[in-house]
């Protein structure tokens, strides 16, 4: 907080009874000024050298030799008059935010001007405001509050403008320039580390928020606040939602969470004012406006309080721009006299069928039959047909909703908007359980809105179990759960057939490609190579049938044929390239091994032969 020392002379201000200031001196005071109820001895000189309006008032208090002079309507009072009476005096006074605007009236009223005196306590008190006061956050916001009792006084001197323009203007400014200090107590707490040394100090410091001024001008009295909301705006650089989340938290600040206290008779006047007034604030546009749950908790206390229409109206308009936002809760509105039940379901009903209507108008190229069978991707119908068919499930259970009501809300958003009937056939059930003097026509007609095939095996079940609902309804769910049924099995079958179908090709294609038979000589030296040993072959040749033959019992008939087939086209590979290795012929053919000693048969039979001839 800013502050302002005048003066060096010590205070001698003294009190003598109730009612009475006087100035401790050895001279005896020379004249008497009332304030109010407070009288001031105090002496001519000091004061007529800094007041042109004392001098009149004391030259003509001499004319009718009248010693007292009593100061109707003093802005600010005895205690303003006091700070303006030490001043002439020389004596030492504090000014700050909270009596600086009083004093600067008190002056204006003693014409404390440079005519009277250079240096005077209007020229001090005009470089206090605009060198410390109009530049500090919080100095601006008291001495905006202060300039309430002091009117028309603060108005004329302009330092009610003065201080709101000074308000808005920082709250344009760059959050990231802020470097005062604001209330702001949904702020997270900055994380914090300790050193080694057991210095703390903060890491990784937030970011100052773009709301950051909200908290600070909640303090403002509603006329007052609406004078800076408009001047922010006016600015046109603060951002749309920036401006509603101030409004949301005014709103939390000063408008009572009970229904008493709204209605009350000493507050419901003043709650009425600052609603109608939060209201004309509002943005606009969807985009840039309160959420959608606040505007309701707005069109809730507008009702309750009795707003004008057009506060209304304009509540209804926004909030059907963004119905698609809003909660069931939201929506439980209580009605009001004459009507009968616990909610408003008109309202309800009139919000949604804006929001339909804008919906159909926004797009220009799908006509009023085509919206109807509209894609389910449309999100926002989504959204409200859930909304309305939770809703549906509250009002239900009050028995004075009538039929018509419940089916004109459950008709107000299309069909599309509801890909599957769940939430709607509970909310139609519990409907037929408090309303048990329904017709069976009446009946017919309720569920019949409801569309069977869109219910899940979940609700399908206990809608066939149900005996609430009317028989044809029944018939209806176990018919298309049976025609459901069969397309699953039917689905399975040709699923089945399917793989059947792709294994068969396979077999065939391998048939078509693949020789029956193959007929590969072996050469002479393989059989010389064989009767040289005769055990060991035998023994390689009997465990090559076992494994093949015990390989081919684990396949099936028909993979059985592919893979001798395959194994036939090994052994010819094998017998062309010699590309077997031993240990694959040890241990899957003894063909492989009867390759291998044909190649190296061969060649130790040529080297011999290239010996002899040498």
């Amino acid at each position: 907080m800013k502050f302002m020392k005048l003066g060096s002379k010590p205070d001698t201000f003294q009190d003598q009874g109730k009612g009475v200031r006087y100035v401790s001196s050895e001279l005896a005071s020379d004249v008497t000024i009332i304030i109010g109820e407070v009288k001031f001895y105090l002496h001519k000189f000091p004061l007529l050298s800094k007041s042109n309006r004392l001098q009149r008032l004391v030259s003509k208090a001499n004319e009718e030799d009248s010693g007292e002079m009593q100061l109707v309507d003093f802005p600010g009072g005895p205690k303003a008059f006091e700070i303006c009476a030490k001043f002439c005096y020389g004596m030492t006074v504090t000014l700050n935010p909270y009596n600086v605007v009083a004093a600067r009236c008190a002056a204006e009223y003693l014409e404390m001007t440079e005519d009277a005196d250079r240096g005077n306590l209007i020229f001090k008190i005009e470089v206090f405001l605009n060198s410390s006061v109009f530049r500090s956050w919080k100095d601006s916001i008291i001495v905006l509050q202060t300039t309430k009792s002091l009117l028309p006084w603060s108005e004329d001197l302009k330092v009610v403008g003065r201080c709101i323009d000074s308000i808005a203007s920082k709250t344009s400014m760059d959050p990231s320039t802020i470097t005062w200090s604001y209330t702001y107590n949904r702020k997270v707490a900055v994380s914090d580390r300790i050193t080694e040394v057991g210095v703390k100090f903060p890491v990784n410091l937030e970011s100052v928020p773009k709301d950051w001024w909200a908290e600070d001008i909640c303090e403002l009295e509603i006329d007052l606040y609406k004078r800076v909301m408009i001047a922010v705006k006016a600015k046109g650089r603060m951002d749309g939602n920036v401006i509603g989340e101030a409004l949301r938290t005014y709103a939390m600040r000063w408008l009572p969470d009970s229904i008493e206290a709204l209605v009350s008779e000493a507050h419901s006047r003043r709650n009425k004012s600052l609603l109608e007034t939060i209201i004309c604030l509002l943005p606009s546009d969807k985009g840039v406006t309160c959420s959608c749950g606040f505007l309701l908790k707005l069109l809730k206390v507008a009702i309750l309080v009795g707003a004008d229409d057009s506060s209304r109206e304009d509540l209804i308009r926004s909030i059907s721009l963004k119905l698609d936002e809003a909660s069931v809760n939201d929506l439980l509105i209580p009605s009001r006299s004459p009507q009968t039940t616990v909610y408003d379901v008109e309202l309800v009903k009139c919000l949604v069928d804006r929001f339909m209507a804008r919906e159909r108008s926004r797009d220009k190229n799908i006509s009023a039959k085509s919206t109807n069978d509209f894609v389910l991707g449309h999100g926002s119908w989504l959204k409200v047909g859930k909304l309305v068919d939770g809703y549906l499930t509250e009002i239900a259970r009050d028995p004075n909703v009538s039929l018509s009501s419940f089916i004109e809300l459950l008709q107000s958003v299309p069909d599309s908007a509801r890909p599957i009937h769940d939430a709607l056939y509970g909310a139609i059930d519990i409907y037929l359980q408090e309303h048990s003097s329904l017709t069976k026509a009446e009946k017919k007609h309720l569920c019949g809105l409801m569309d069977v095939r869109k219910l899940t095996m979940d609700a399908s079940m206990h809608a066939a179990q149900n005996e609430r609902l009317p028989l044809r309804t029944v018939v209806q769910v176990l018919f298309f759960e049976q025609i459901r049924a069969a397309a699953g099995v039917q689905a399975l079958n040709n699923r089945n057939s399917n793989a059947l179908d792709s294994t068969r090709k396979t077999e065939e294609y391998w048939q078509k490609t693949l020789p029956e038979k193959h007929n590969v000589s072996k050469p002479s030296s393989v059989m010389k190579v064989k009767d040289e040993n005769p055990q060991k072959n035998m023994k390689l040749v009997k465990k090559g049938s076992k494994n093949r033959s015990s390989g081919a019992q684990l396949l099936p008939s028909r993979s059985r044929r592919i893979f001798d087939k395959l194994f036939v086209v090994g052994k010819v590979s094998g017998n062309v390239e010699n590309r077997s290795s031993e240990t694959s012929g040890s241990s899957h053919s003894p063909t492989s091994m009867i390759i291998k000693g044909e190649i190296k048969s061969s060649g130790s039979s040529s080297r011999n032969r290239r010996h002899s001839i040498s």
